[in-house]
C-alpha cells in the first residue's frame, strides 16, 4: 500500500514539476515532424560532407584532365559528371561542401562567442558601457556591410579561408550583441541577480554562471540562424567572386559556373548539384530554427 501512495506522488510530482528545456524542444521536435526529418537530415548530411571530405583524395580531384572534359555523369566512373577542366564534379561538390560548412560554423561560433558576450556585459552594466558600445553597433549596422565587406576583400591582394572567416565574422557580431543585450537588461533587474550580488559573488561568476544560462533558449535559435545566414553569405559571395579563391571550392563557386549560358543551358550537372545542396540545406537549418524558436516562446509551442 505505502509501495502505490510513494508511486503515485511521484507520478503527481512528475506530471506538475515544469518540463526542462531541453524536454520542451524535444517535445517540439515530436510535434512537428517536418522539423524533426529536417534535424535529422541535416545532421547526415554534414556528416556524410566530413567523412567523404577525409576519404577522398583533394589533389587528385583538383588535377586538370582535358581529355575528360564535360563528361557526362555516370560515364567512365563520374557519378556526377566532370566540368570544362575534366575535374570530377561529385568530388568537388565534396569539398566545396566541406568548405562552406566549414566556414559557416567558423563564423557563427566567432561572431557569437563576441556577440553573446558583449550583449551580456552591456545588458548587465548597464549605464555608460552600454551607451557606449550600443552607439558603436549601432554606427555600424547603418552600413552597408556586404559592400564593406566586398571593398575588404578586393583590397587585400591574397587572402584565403581564414582571411574570409575572419572578415564576415566581424561584421556579423553586432546584431547578436543587440538581442542578448536586450534580453539581458530585463533579466538583469531579476531577484535572484540582486541576490548573488549580495553573497558577494564576482560579476564574471553572475553574468556567465546565472544570467548566461537563463538566455539559453534565445542563443539556440540565434546560433542555428545565424548558422544558415552564414551559410547563404558565403555562398552568395563566392558566386559573385568575392568570397573563396577560385582554386578552393565551395558551393557558391560551383554555382557561379551558371553565369556561362552553355554550361547553364546544357551542363546541368556542373551547377545543378551544388545549388540543390544549398537549397536542401538552407531549409532545413530554417525548419530546424522555426521549431527551436517555437520552444522558446511558450505561445507559440505546439505541444
Amino acid at each position: 500500500m505505502e509501495n502505490n501512495d510513494a508511486q503515485t506522488v511521484d507520478k503527481l510530482e512528475s506530471q506538475s514539476s515544469p518540463p526542462t528545456g531541453i524536454q520542451v524542444i524535444l517535445r517540439e521536435f515530436k510535434k512537428d515532424k517536418l522539423a524533426m526529418f529536417s534535424l535529422i537530415g541535416v545532421i547526415l548530411l554534414m556528416v556524410t560532407v566530413m567523412v567523404l571530405a577525409i576519404v577522398i583524395d583533394q589533389a587528385k580531384i583538383m588535377n586538370i584532365q582535358l581529355l575528360e572534359r564535360f563528361t557526362e555523369p555516370g560515364v567512365r566512373g563520374y557519378i556526377l559528371g566532370a566540368d570544362e577542366a575534366g575535374r570530377d564534379m561529385f568530388g568537388q561538390l565534396i569539398i566545396g561542401a566541406k568548405n562552406s560548412i566549414l566556414i559557416a560554423i567558423a563564423i557563427t561560433v566567432l561572431a557569437n562567442v563576441v556577440g553573446i558576450a558583449l550583449g551580456i556585459i552591456m545588458g548587465y552594466y548597464g549605464g555608460f558601457i552600454d551607451n557606449f558600445f550600443m552607439r558603436i553597433i549601432d554606427f555600424f549596422i547603418t552600413l552597408p556591410t556586404l559592400m564593406i565587406v566586398i571593398v575588404v576583400i578586393t583590397i587585400i591582394p591574397s587572402y584565403g579561408i581564414m582571411d574570409l572567416i575572419l572578415i564576415l565574422a566581424a561584421f556579423q557580431w553586432m546584431s547578436t550583441a543587440r538581442l542578448v543585450r536586450s534580453k539581458a537588461l530585463s533579466e538583469a533587474r531579476r531577484d535572484y541577480i540582486s541576490a548573488s550580488k549580495t553573497m558577494g559573488t564576482s560579476d564574471f561568476a553572475i553574468m556567465f554562471k546565472g544570467l548566461l544560462p537563463n538566455l539559453s533558449s534565445l542563443l539556440i535559435v540565434e546560433v542555428t540562424l545565424s548558422f544558415a545566414g552564414n551559410v547563404g553569405i558565403e555562398t552568395g559571395l563566392s558566386f559573385l567572386g568575392f568570397g573563396l579563391p577560385p582554386s578552393t571550392p565551395s558551393l557558391g563557386t560551383l554555382v557561379s559556373y551558371a553565369m556561362n549560358p552553355i554550361i547553364l543551358s546544357s551542363k546541368w550537372w556542373i551547377w545543378l548539384p551544388a545549388s540543390l545542396l544549398i537549397l536542401i540545406l538552407m531549409l532545413g537549418i530554417n525548419y530546424v530554427g522555426q521549431a527551436l524558436r517555437r520552444a522558446a516562446d511558450a505561445k507559440q509551442r505546439l505541444g
